[in-house]
């Protein structure tokens, strides 16, 4: 199996070896780019209830503090990878880092629920213009070999890493001050790095090319339009007619997209990208994994909070043995797959996240944390390290130069759609299961979150079955592609 730095071009790959200092800082401010994108789909997590307090929103409204983000970030991060390969991927970075912190900013001075929905999708068109110019700086600043193989590394552990943190800081945050600083953090973080992009990134090389705007607003209001419809069921039910609407607008919107794409001249998802079998088999995954996770992580700070009756700072130092297992587990992985290639490794994750959702569907308030928490937060860690850095290396192995930005951009809207959809989807079935419950808050959450949690084990069973059946396997290492 190849790595992610197949992506290189020899136009755009570093003329020079930089010295290993300026290196390490160069992957410093990337990285710490990226983590900020990964730490806002979950910093507000632990802040939730607060939110809800403070703003008045409804329980099933209250995902769209979430959702606002994720699906802004989602639906436009494919016109946000085009956005870079044209106008220069630091440049789109610089903007991007930018307007996150200003949206950052909106959001922790909101007054009314409207308010903050705006600045976090405000937010996702920031977050956008940061993923993909990150992954495509990554392999321009880095060269071939075990220092590009060790950037990857560390990149691809930061979505994973970003988010488990995201809920301890949320938690330490809303503690010791506010809500309003789990998004106000984002401010002075995002101008360091305005200030330290140009000085420790080089830019890369821009390309001829104009911005697929039909493409890039049918997708976003497809899938805008199917969450949305899905958020309509978990309140109103399947018979909602806005629901209804929602879904029969999405599926017109999404099939206008996959027209406009093939023909578009140069599209944000060129259907070509789907015809190597592997790329296909890894895209699938990449959708269908977040999915169960982030719906995870949603439930999990309710459960800590209003359950086990946890303050935000306890509940967001629940998730910390996950974050240090993940991080532990990221680091062995690019010698697991010197030694054994990606599938294997990528299966074995797979299967630990389904083990660890299945527990969680096990869950009664009677488990507590040590007994009914901890250990599916420690196989959902170990899980996660194994899985991620495995997929990005099969979706980007072999693809051309000219749909490097196109190829990551995608993988990138799919992990981060599917979370959005994923959420969605189990809130739905929260809605659902609880709409007629009877007893306690406590007894009707966990009554709705098990069956959330069950949900969550069936994606979790999905995206494993396709990886086993779809991924072929014939690729080996790195090490084995570049001896």
């Amino acid at each position: 199996m190849s790595t992610p730095s197949s992506l290189s071009t020899t136009a755009d790959a570093p003329s020079t070896v930089p010295p290993p200092a300026r290196l390490g800082t160069t992957l410093l401010v990337i990285v710490t780019a990226y983590l900020m994108v990964g730490l806002d789909s979950t910093v507000v997590n632990v802040a939730l209830p607060d939110i809800q307090h403070g703003l008045h929103f409804s329980p099933t409204g209250l995902s769209w503090v979430l959702n606002a983000y994720t699906l802004s970030f989602g639906g436009l991060l494919l016109l946000g990878g085009r956005v870079g390969d044209i106008a220069g991927r630091r440049r789109t970075l610089t903007v991007g880092v930018l307007l996150f912190a200003l949206s950052s900013l909106l959001g922790g001075l909101a007054t009314e629920g409207g308010w903050l929905l705006a600045a976090r999708a405000l937010q996702g068109l920031g977050a956008a213009l940061i993923a993909p110019s990150t992954l495509a700086l990554i392999t321009t600043n880095f060269p071939e070999g075990p220092r590009r193989h060790h950037a990857l590394s560390v990149y691809s552990s930061m979505a994973g890493i970003g988010g488990s943190v995201g809920l301890a800081l949320g938690g330490m945050l809303t503690s010791w001050a506010s809500w309003r600083w789990a998004l106000l953090i984002n401010v002075p973080i995002g101008l360091a790095l305005v200030l330290a992009l140009p000085r420790f990134v080089t830019e890369t090389r821009r390309h001829a090319g104009r911005f697929d705007l039909p493409g890039a607003l049918t997708g976003t209001a497809g899938t805008s339009s199917l969450v949305y419809a899905f958020i309509r069921v978990s309140e109103g039910g399947w018979s909602d007619s806005r629901a209804q609407l929602g879904f029969t607008a999405a599926a017109a919107l999404l099939a206008v997209f996959t027209l406009i794409e093939a023909r578009a001249g140069q599209p944000v998802m060129p259907l070509r990208l789907f015809a190597d079998r592997n790329r296909a088999g890894g895209y699938a995954s990449i959708l269908l994994l977040p999915a169960g996770m982030f719906g995870a992580f949603y439930f999990l700070t309710l459960i800590c909070q209003q359950t086990l009756h946890y303050s935000p700072l306890r509940a967001g130092f629940a998730f910390l043995p996950m974050t240090l297992v993940m991080f532990t587990t990221v680091r062995l992985v690019p010698r697991l797959l010197a030694r054994f290639g990606a599938k294997p490794v990528l299966l074995t994750g797979m299967t630990l996240l389904a083990l660890g959702a299945g527990w969680l569907w096990r869950f009664s308030p009677g488990d507590g944390y040590a007994g009914g928490l901890l250990g599916p937060l420690l196989l959902l860690g170990l899980g996660v390290g194994l899985s991620f850095m495995p997929l990005n290396a099969t979706i980007l192995a072999g693809v051309e130069p000219r749909d490097a930005g196109a190829a990551s951009g995608l993988l990138q809207t799919l992990q981060w759609l599917g979370g959005t959809v994923g959420l969605s989807v189990l809130i739905t079935v929260y809605g659902t299961a609880t709409r007629h419950a009877t007893g306690s808050p406590d007894t009707v959450l966990v009554h709705g979150a098990a069956r959330a949690f069950g949900a969550g084990t069936l994606i979790a069973l999905a995206a494993l079955l396709v990886a086993a059946s779809v991924i072929s396997g014939r690729h080996r290492s790195a090490r084995n592609r570049h001896s």
